[in-house]
């Protein structure tokens, strides 16, 4: 669905992207997440035909980049991270004329429809510069939708926004996944990426890893299970280390810690071998790591080269 290849861009001495191959599946939902000045912008930019890369390849739904510009154009909708909108003419003149600048069929009717979607129906005579910025973010995303585009590029989508606006956005990103449509998202929002994406990746200048998050967070911190007891936990720190695949226990008053790669398998062996000890437990809890904190891990980590770290790096890095 979308390819790239080598992808470079630079400005004058300064590589905003280096050497960047990634291939999106279609229908998923992909996160694209960096620090500001990461080249993510750039990216969408050169995938949507706005600049053309330095070097390397680039498709989207086959079309090749640089070489096949129009229908690339003409089948992807783009939400910028500053979207603009004629601010005198009204939410309905201002999709009406981009509809027809993208030859919709029925223009009428796919403005009210996305007018309605988003729940602008009620100001759609409204000018545009009236509009709070939520609204003109919906504004924006709906004019993205006008030709039912197969590929979607979301540049902050909840940037800026009230709670309320960000949750009617993201619900919204959810129905488009439900159509099968393809969505690439840059976020600095991590928990919104985490809910959103069926994988993402974490990106500065270069590719530094791409999988689920559930993945990564596995890759980067492992599974780790904490045990609370009624009793003083030291006592039954070899009853827990008796059982095959434990590593790293930790023992702190009444809670024991360690990781396991297949807590599903061994927490019963472990809470057997420790009602067998005379343990009275109260609580197995599994920790649960955010997005947030394996992104901030691994951008703050350099690869070694332009291509994504391997998932046997990434285990390497975190038994180590």
């Amino acid at each position: 669905m979308i390819s790239m290849k080598g992808l470079n861009k630079r400005f004058g001495d300064y590589t905003a992207v280096d050497n960047l191959t990634l291939n999106i599946n279609a229908g998923e939902v992909f996160g694209f997440l960096g620090p500001n000045g990461a080249g993510k912008t750039t990216t969408v930019r050169m995938l949507t035909c706005l600049i053309e890369p330095s070097a390397g390849q680039a498709s989207v739904l086959g079309y090749q980049v640089g070489r096949e510009d129009q229908q690339i154009r003409r089948r992807v909708g783009l939400l910028t991270e500053t979207p603009g909108h004629y601010d005198r003419l009204s939410a309905w003149q201002n999709l009406t004329f981009y509809a027809r600048l993208y030859e919709v069929d029925q223009v009428d009717k796919q403005v009210e429809k996305y007018l309605r979607m988003l729940d602008l129906w009620d100001r759609r005579q409204d000018p545009a510069g009236s509009f709070s910025k939520g609204m003109r973010q919906k504004l924006a995303i709906a004019r993205a939708l006008l030709h039912e585009p197969q590929v979607l590029f979301l540049d902050e989508p909840t940037s800026g926004l009230d709670p309320e606006a960000a949750r009617l956005i993201r619900d919204f990103i959810e129905e488009l996944k439900g159509e099968g449509r393809t969505i690439f998202i840059c976020t600095h929002n991590l928990d919104e990426a985490d809910r959103l994406c069926d994988r993402v990746a974490v990106f500065k200048q270069r590719l530094r890893v791409v999988d689920a998050p559930a993945n990564l967070r596995r890759q980067v911190y492992g599974r780790r299970i904490t045990i609370q007891l009624a009793q003083n936990a030291a006592d039954f720190k070899d009853a827990v280390m008796a059982v095959q695949g434990i590593r790293e226990i930790e023992i702190n008053d009444h809670i024991l810690a360690f990781n396991t790669e297949n807590p599903e398998i061994e927490n019963s062996k472990i809470v057997r071998r420790l009602v067998q000890a005379g343990a009275d437990i109260q609580f197995v809890n599994e920790v649960k790591h955010t997005l947030e904190e394996v992104y901030l891990n691994l951008i703050a980590e350099e690869a070694p080269s332009g291509e994504a770290v391997s998932k046997a790096e990434m285990s390497a890095a975190s038994d180590g």
